[in-house]
């Protein structure tokens, strides 16, 4: 297995200390917003997002004559996290007890039903799930919550298209009343897909709270370091199980989507296979009525336990779920096995390893993932993160999708290196200064510093999320296999293909304002990227094989760097020579435009051209003549894997 990302932290215990209110530092941070009627809270998995929405309710509710308080979450397992809590004793003002909780219990109809009564009596905290906020509010309008504290949670799940998703239109509905409070609260801002969470006017009406990954995983005090690594498989992700499942370790196994073409189309099945390669089910459940199994290991007879979500029957399901949310300690659980659920909000934090078989189309349900495992816990010291890949395979209808997915989560990997990385500011180097860069600071000569208040925002809330959108754009996704540290395709990434992403992301900026934010992206993307070196008063960037003086920076020599070439890296040493070439042919063959008819007028040039070099024309090459050949042979292998496929070769 191949570790793309491997940080370390300092253990600080700085995010995990509390104040004399009891609040730790993101909660503190969020609390001081809390006159803002509508506030957006961007903090990590396990920074303690739950508990700051309680000290901020509590405050609108006792001392801002706030009515009442609603709280939506993604799923019911969720709402445990806003269960009755003591905060007076740790120095709060208030303790926290809701009068509803609809997470659990009532069917569907009912938690509707409850919904609407509460509204009309003199109870004063909700906890529901998103689905019945969204039946509810259909027989509701938006006026009722006048006075009310509406707030919720994992708020990438709204989209600003109103016509396929309804909670962001009764976002939107709610919006239009000035009276009511909103807090929305997610790990991740970034959906995966076209579609805006909220459209830029309704966006710029919130007041916006962040707080880093960085800041959270170095101020922890057990959690050292954290690995994000793939593997990659030919065949069924079950035959290789066993060379990334370390039942050792404290686990959560995603297993894929049935729609996925990683999955068997048969999860029951699937689930049965992966205990057969543990070992044997001993007896009944720990738990009546629920899936949560003791499994004897067939390595050496240890009795492990093992909790099925997969299985959706109700009754069991919920028993299984009412179990996790009780644990206490390590040894109460040793594997979690789950598709759609164990995801965002979901709280164990023994976890040491999360493994996910299949691609996520999603960068928030990775980041999200991601979050299961990297929560402080005494028993951990390292939490990793495995993606099982498959490896596209020649001569298969769907080899264009694997290598797209097979980019896709390497870029991704990279995006989480960067944001788990510290952040610097970047300033510009006048031409006479030669005094050193502060500490956190970086002076780079040519560099357009932010010079409206429309760029600061967009760097200071929406950093992450453009790179997000420029690490997945399918444009310079195609670019990578072949671009390695050639200056020319660097400078094409740089000045051409981010701009555009930059562009289409935010339409309103002028060109002046886009390069602004063009450069503090790729300066952002070169120094989290590179290796920082300590040495004396010197400090060096280790990029494109060599050390470069930070002091020396200047915008120019970071547009002449790729800012992917550590994805091509990776590709490039960890496959075989096979499957990087047919990756490499897949990209290049979506941006030939050479019909077959001219490509076979080529076949004696491109053997020509083999016998007088000793090896293909490349496709990538700056000579234009061995280019065109290049492209010839792309289009011919191209047509016989169709010709085979047809002939059922």
């Amino acid at each position: 297995m191949t570790d793309i990302v491997n940080v370390s932290y300092h253990q600080t215990g700085k995010s995990i200390g509390t104040d004399a209110n009891g609040m730790r530092e993101m909660q503190a941070r969020a609390f001081e917003y809390r006159k803002a009627r509508r506030l957006l809270i961007k903090a990590p998995p396990a920074s303690g997002k739950s508990r700051a929405l309680m000290f901020l309710a509590l405050d609108k509710l006792i001392r801002q004559g706030v009515r009442k308080v609603v709280i939506a979450v993604p799923e019911s397992s969720i709402g445990s996290s806003f269960s009755a809590r003591k905060l007076t004793e740790t120095g709060f003002f208030a303790d926290w007890a809701p009068d509803v909780d609809l997470t659990s219990g009532l069917e569907c109809s009912g938690k509707v039903q409850r919904f609407l009564e509460f509204m009309d009596s003199e109870e004063k905290i909700l906890i529901c799930t998103h689905a019945t906020f969204r039946f509810a509010c259909e027989q509701l309008e938006a006026e009722v919550f006048k006075d009310c504290l509406v707030a919720i949670d994992e708020f990438h799940h709204v989209s600003a298209d109103a016509d396929s998703n309804r909670l962001g239109s009764i976002v939107r509905e709610m919006l239009n009343v000035p009276e009511i409070h909103l807090i929305a609260m997610t790990g991740s801002y970034f959906r995966g897909d076209s579609v805006p969470v909220l459209r830029p006017e309704d966006e710029e009406s919130f007041e916006k709270c962040t707080y880093s990954y960085y800041e959270q995983l170095n101020g922890y005090e057990f959690l050292k370091t954290l690995g994000i690594g793939y593997h990659f498989y030919e065949g069924s992700w079950l035959d290789v199980l066993g060379e990334v499942l370390d039942t050792d370790r404290k686990t959560i196994l995603h297993i894929p989507n049935v729609n996925s073409r990683e999955s068997t189309k048969d999860k029951w099945s699937e689930v049965g296979e992966v205990l057969d390669s543990i070992g044997d089910v001993v007896g009944d459940s720990v738990v009546p009525q629920s899936n949560v199994l003791r499994v004897r290991r067939k390595s050496d007879g240890k009795m492990l336990l093992v909790a099925d979500l997969v299985d959706d029957h109700p009754v069991r399901r919920r028993n299984t779920v009412e179990y996790l949310r009780n644990i206490r300690s390590p040894e109460e659980m040793d594997l979690i096995i789950a598709l759609g659920m164990a995801k965002e909000g979901f709280d164990w934090p023994f976890c040491e390893h999360t493994l996910t078989v299949g691609y996520r189309g999603s960068l928030t349900e990775v980041v999200q993932i991601i979050g299961r495992c990297t929560r402080d816990s005494s028993n951990k010291t390292h939490a990793q993160f495995t993606n099982l890949i498959p490896r596209p395979v020649a001569d298969r209808d769907e080899t264009a999708e694997a290598v797209n997915n097979m980019l896709k989560a390497i870029t991704c990997s990279l995006l989480m290196e960067q944001v788990l990385a510290p952040n610097f500011k970047f300033q510009n180097r006048e031409p006479n200064d030669t005094e050193p860069s502060r500490p956190g600071e970086i002076k780079i000569r040519g560099f357009k510093a932010p010079s409206t208040e429309r760029t600061r925002k967009i760097i200071e809330s929406d950093l992450n999320d453009l790179k997000a959108a420029i690490l997945q754009d399918a444009d310079i996704l195609k670019t990578l296999p072949g671009a390695g540290d050639s200056k020319e395709a660097a400078e094409f990434i740089n000045r051409t293909l981010i701009p555009r992403v930059i562009q289409r992301f935010y339409p309103d900026l002028d060109p002046e304002e886009t390069e602004e934010v063009r450069q503090y992206v790729v300066a952002d993307s070169f120094v989290k990227n590179g290796q920082i070196d300590e040495e004396g008063d010197l400090r060096f960037i280790r990029a494109a094989n060599r050390f470069i003086n930070i002091e020396e920076l200047s915008i120019d020599l970071i547009d002449s760097i790729n800012p992917f070439q550590k994805a091509w890296e990776i590709l490039s040493k960890t496959l075989d020579k096979r499957t990087f070439r047919l990756i490499q042919e897949c990209c290049d063959s979506t941006r030939v435009t050479m019909p077959i008819e001219e490509a076979v007028q080529f076949i004696e040039a491109i053997k020509a051209f083999v016998r007088e070099n000793g090896r293909e024309p490349d496709f990538h090459s700056w000579d234009p003549y061995e280019r065109r050949l290049g492209e010839a042979l792309l289009v011919i292998r191209k047509e016989m894997r169709r010709q085979n496929q047809e002939s059922g070769k």
